[in-house]
């Protein structure tokens, strides 16, 4: 096959897939989990549901392509907000991230609320794990705090435990909204200053003993 057709095809498939993630976004805001599924995807983009399954294997295929997919966005998010002091950057992640969260819960539930069980076909938890943006920004911010001497640790270490944080917070604020958490983004920062405080007072040790290669 001409390289020139090939290059098509693939630029045609690309593009296919992208329309296949953008409904799917659109579907699990609108109907949550259970309105994702193979057949009303299809059905949104005009496609057999066959061909939809020639870019996914299953539901939690789209599941994966719409962590990814939000992953990278949020990572977009948080390079165009940067900030001359590492703290104040570091905060930044935390509230684009809830920003993200609590504007669109059914998505949020769905995609980082949802087990996953396995990994696509062909590819490692190791793998995503290594490739994430949003994990990498975050990351790189902790490593400004630790090099201007504001946290001290394994930047990993202090990275997973905010993510941690984050999550649970935006989870219980999503899962619970009758709960009197008072304001929903003045709860978030409260628990983000709360947890830097803490780190500021510690050593973070690593959470193995072999690090990870990211």
């Amino acid at each position: 096959m001409p390289l020139s057709v090939r290059t098509r095809r693939e630029k045609q498939k690309a593009e296919l897939r992208s329309e296949l993630v953008d409904a799917a976004h659109k579907l699990v805001q609108e109907e949550g989990y259970e309105g994702l599924t193979i057949r009303k995807l299809a059905k949104r983009v005009g496609y057999a549901p066959m061909s939809v399954y020639s870019y996914f294997a299953d539901k939690q295929d789209i599941l994966f392509a719409l962590a990814e997919d939000a992953f990278q966005t949020l990572a977009k998010r948080i390079e165009d907000h940067p900030a001359d002091d590492p703290i104040e950057a570091l905060q930044v992640v935390m509230t684009e991230y809830a920003a993200f969260g609590l504007g669109n819960p059914n998505e949020y539930r769905t995609v980082f609320m949802t087990e996953k069980t396995r990994p696509p076909e062909g590819r490692t938890f190791a793998e995503m794990q290594e490739g994430n943006p949003l994990m990498k920004v975050l990351i790189k911010r902790v490593e400004a705090c630790v090099a201007a001497g504001k946290l001290k640790g394994d930047p990993r270490a202090i990275a997973t435990m905010l993510w941690a944080v984050g999550h649970g917070t935006i989870s219980l604020l999503i899962t619970f909204p009758f709960y009197p958490f008072g304001d929903q983004q003045a709860f978030v920062k409260r628990m983000c200053d709360f947890t830097l405080a803490g780190l500021m007072t510690q050593d973070v040790s690593p959470l193995t003993e072999t690090p990870p290669n990211c």
